[in-house]
């Protein structure tokens, strides 16, 4: 067994005692897989430094087949272990693909520095450190080659042979009080043998029986020798590269942090600026929220007080026509000729007066149910303390009689045409309602033809305008009537004027106007139209235009133009085509 492999049994014992006693560890001393003191620790490619076991328990990310390094040769030779598969794991520290050695973790190299400061650990302990070899008594002195602790007998035993009678012994509490373990660094070849030569070509430090045999046609030199030369090759890389960088990573970071802490600090702001913002606007809505609820009791009591009104209107209207009518049905069922005739003139006078004056219900307005009261979401309603907001009571209600209607549709149209007018509804004060839901009736009938009626269609543009349609199918005049409520907007009942359908000229009917004018030149059609055709020949030699040229009237593209006769004009005539004029 190596001088190594027993060292870390030891600082396995130890560890576990440590571990005992409940003592917190120093954090270079621990692996950060096990939690617990680093047994055997090897550093992988990326510099973090975990137990071989550890290591060896990873997850392989992936496998391949890798040939062994010289340096994994010289580390394993012997152990069956060239040709295995190189393993990719991932590091529990900073997650970046290592690779393994084709030997396993066991051809990593060993942390020599972490070795020292779990014995350092081991050291600040609470309690005597047993001897490593009785395991009986305490230990107080510590062989730096052997890396064993030893109580005062077997120190002296240790000195006494003649393998190890050179080695460096150093008291416990000496390396206690010096804070620092300096001990050699052994072969794991050949126990007992310290590094101290250094191969070059295998970029390995190395024994003297391992130059006298692995090495020997290497030139090796001592390790005193090449340390300057490799030490200023890793401290250049610290100091040129590494050190700037390492500065330049540290102050981004700390701005990064600083702009974390900022944008906090920030955000914190904002978020009191918007709950003031919340509270504020949460007072002004509430506020408004009152302040809607009051115009609605408002109109409440207002709309009251005319039902009221209305009410006693009625009641006092129902009392005098109810004591009119029994009078005069009592008086004639029961009264005499005398008696009647005498009462004739006063019950005459009232009745008529109850009949011309008295409240008609027909010609009043029907009883508000409040359906003209709503309320608007989406209307905006001003400011309230600096806020906007939204949301109105909306009380007004139509007034058939301020109604109002457009458009050229209201008074003519023509048959097979579509015809459109716009109604728009208002309050009593004359202002444009701002919402739709009116009941609204249109009825178009012929003035002549009682069955004769024309469907209108009403689009309610929820803006208090209405948009009316329809398409007449008959000729002649109409009725068209535009009612609110039961009741007719102003200027109705309109009359409206359906005329017929105009039919285009085809030109397929050629007049002769030459010829049934007497031969005139200044004739005209009767469609009425010009006669771009011009003159041309007729060619039949009759009577009023032998040879002469003629007019070709209605836009006629036939190679000839026939001369019709008068008797065919005249009939063309009565059916609406073509006819001749006077002149």
């Amino acid at each position: 067994m190596s001088g190594d492999q027993e060292n870390a049994l030891q600082i396995v014992a130890s560890s576990e005692k440590v571990q005992q006693n409940g003592t917190g560890f120093n954090a270079r001393a621990v692996c950060n897989v096990c939690k617990r003191l680093y047994r055997d620790p090897k550093i992988l490619p990326c510099l973090h430094t975990f137990c071989s076991d550890c290591i060896a328990q990873l997850e392989p990310f992936s496998r391949c087949p890798s040939s062994s390094s010289s340096r994994d040769r010289a580390v394993t030779r012997g152990s069956g272990s060239e040709g295995f598969l190189a393993v990719t794991v991932l590091c529990p520290e900073c997650d970046s693909e290592v690779d393994l050695p084709a030997s396993g973790p066991a051809g990593l190299s060993t942390d020599h520095l972490a070795l020292d400061e779990v014995f350092l650990e081991t050291l600040v302990t609470d309690g005597p450190l047993p001897c490593d070899l009785c395991g009986e008594g305490s230990a107080e002195s510590r062989c730096e080659i052997c890396a064993l602790n030893l109580c005062e007998f077997c120190c002296q035993a240790h000195r006494r042979q003649k393998r190890t009678a050179s080695h460096s012994v150093q008291a416990l509490h000496e390396l206690k009080s010096r804070g620092r373990l300096c001990r050699p660094v052994l072969c794991s070849l050949h126990p007992g043998q310290e590094l101290r030569l250094f191969c070059q070509p295998c970029d390995l430090p190395v024994c003297l029986e391992c130059s006298a045999t692995l090495h020997r046609d290497h030139g090796c030199c001592p390790t005193r020798d090449v340390i300057l030369r490799h030490g200023d090759r890793i401290r250049e890389l610290v100091s040129v590269h590494l050190r700037p960088r390492l500065e330049r990573l540290e102050e981004s970071l700390q701005k990064v942090n600083e702009s974390q802490e900022s944008l906090t600090s920030h955000v914190e702001e904002v978020a009191k600026e918007v709950r003031a913002f919340a509270r504020g606007y949460a007072s002004a809505v509430e506020a408004h929220c009152v302040s809607l609820l009051h115009r609605l009791e408002e109109l409440h009591i207002q709309r009251r007080n005319q039902l009221q009104l209305q009410r006693a209107q009625l009641c006092q209207a129902l009392l005098d026509v109810r004591g009119g009518v029994e009078f005069a049905e009592r008086l004639l069922s029961c009264g005499s000729d005398a008696e009647v005739l005498s009462a004739k003139a006063v019950t005459v006078q009232r009745l008529s007066s109850l009949s011309e004056s008295s409240y008609d219900p027909q010609s009043a307005a029907g009883p508000d149910d409040g359906s003209s009261i709503c309320f608007l979401p989406s209307e905006p309603a001003g400011d309230v303390s600096g806020y906007p907001v939204v949301g109105i009571i909306h009380g007004k209600t139509v007034d058939p009689s301020k109604c109002t209607v457009e458009g050229e549709g209201l008074l003519q149209c023509s048959v097979g045409q579509s015809g459109h007018f716009t109604l728009v509804c208002r309050d009593s004060g004359g202002d444009q309602l701002t919402r739709g839901g009116e009941h609204i009736v249109v009825s178009i009938a012929h003035k002549e033809k009682r069955s004769c009626t024309t469907v209108a269609s009403v689009v309610d543009n929820n803006d208090g305008t209405y948009i009316v349609s329809y398409t007449p199918e008959e000729p002649g005049p109409y009725s068209l009537w535009v009612c609110v409520k039961t009741h007719h907007v102003k200027g109705s009942p309109f009359n409206l004027n359906i005329k017929r359908k105009l039919r285009r000229h085809s030109g397929t009917f050629h007049c002769c106007s030459f010829c049934s004018s007497g031969g005139s030149k200044e004739a005209r059609c009767g469609c009425p139209g010009t006669m771009p055709g011009g003159f041309k020949g007729c060619g039949h030699g009759h009577k009023g235009h032998p040879g002469k040229p003629h007019w070709s009237c209605c836009g006629s593209t036939a190679e000839r133009s026939e001369c019709l006769p008068e008797s065919v004009l005249n009939a063309v005539s009565a059916r609406g085509h073509l006819r001749t004029v006077e002149l």
